[in-house]
């Protein structure tokens, strides 16, 4: 959306209703990063309700088109209402509201929240080094967290897999993926059956947050600062959320430090152990890093066809694509080399 007026509008009016007194939206400015959907950085004067005065949200809206398996933004402000109640370190989210950035997306309003998630600063930055030693425990509080959300605590959350093992659902979403690709992907198709020949046994059903990983963490000189994007939420297996965070493709170069770029797998295991009164089992985190190397290969091939599609100008999906196959050796080399990799 070019022209920012008519957004601006309908945000005033919007946050004048929601707010119950007259609101001046003094900037509305796109949100570069994210991958999925679409962010812009709103600066309002507020003058009724809690919040009354000089306030910065992040309005986040449905885009044109997604990824597979990633949930609406009605879906969404659910589930951070959710984590927020259980003490996840997120922003909250305010005013749900439908047709506010296009006809037939939903879209709210997140508390502004300052910090760096640039994947490669968070991992490498020397202003950041402090930070990095405070954040292995502080993740695996957050996810801790995360996991202590169950569908008898949440019912009314609208997520899939309350009632399937995630290794089931896993493996047939990745198979109606990989049948969705426009070409034939050899090893993603081995890894796939490498997978459907040993799934893990079925573990307690949790919120699982589905992109917990660098890149969607703010980090400050203080460390953590907020877990972000949660549009790929689920209820599922914890161990999902751990390996996700140890794929090779999340640590931003910093390939020996397996635990996201920051610290190595024992240290985050360790910490999240505690934290959770649930010891890690490395042979079912390696299972699920297999699964989301490929995941996340085939999604990649979908990012590319985004752009393709004319669903997005976002010159960043062409080069996505040119990544498959990091994922694809990665998840051949996991299995050559089983959870001692």
């Amino acid at each position: 959306m070019s022209d920012r007026a008519p957004l601006t509008a309908a945000l005033e009016e919007t946050l004048t209703r929601e707010t119950g007194g007259p609101t001046r939206v003094t900037g509305v400015a796109p949100v570069p990063g994210g991958a999925c959907q679409e962010n812009f950085r709103v600066d309002a004067e507020l003058t009724a309700g809690p919040l009354a005065g000089a306030r910065r949200f992040c309005l986040r809206s449905d885009s044109a088109a997604s990824l597979p398996g990633s949930i609406d933004r009605a879906a969404e402000f659910e589930v951070i209402g959710a984590a927020v109640a259980a003490g996840v370190p997120t922003p909250t989210a305010r005013w749900l509201t439908a047709d506010l950035v296009r006809e037939g997306a939903h879209a709210y309003l997140l508390d502004w929240v300052e910090g760096q998630a640039i994947g490669a600063r968070v991992v490498r930055h020397a202003s950041l080094a402090a930070a990095r030693e405070r954040l292995p425990s502080q993740l695996a509080a957050a996810l801790a967290a995360i996991h202590r959300v169950t569908p008898d605590a949440a019912p009314d959350l609208p997520l899939v897999g309350r009632d399937e093992p995630a290794a089931d659902r896993a493996l047939a979403f990745l198979r109606a993926t990989l049948d969705r690709l426009p070409e034939a992907h050899p090893a993603l198709e081995l890894g796939h059956r490498w997978l459907r020949e040993r799934p893990p046994e079925r573990a307690p059903t949790t919120l699982v947050h589905g992109d917990f990983r660098v890149g969607n963490f703010l980090v400050t000189d203080g460390g953590l600062a907020a877990i972000l994007d949660w549009e790929f939420a689920r209820w599922g297996d914890p161990a999902e959320d751990v390996a996700w965070l140890c794929l090779r493709d999340w640590r931003f170069g910093a390939v020996d430090r397996p635990a996201g770029g920051i610290t190595d797998r024992a240290t985050f295991y360790a910490a999240y152990a505690e934290a959770s009164g649930s010891a890690v089992d490395p042979a079912r985190v390696h299972w699920w890093e297999v699964l989301g190397n490929l995941t996340w290969g085939a999604a990649a091939v979908f990012q590319g066809e985004r752009y393709l599609s004319g669903s997005t100008a976002d010159l960043e999906m062409l080069a996505i694509p040119r990544r498959v196959c990091e994922m694809e050796f990665e998840a051949l080399r996991l299995i050559e080399l089983g959870p001692s990799a």
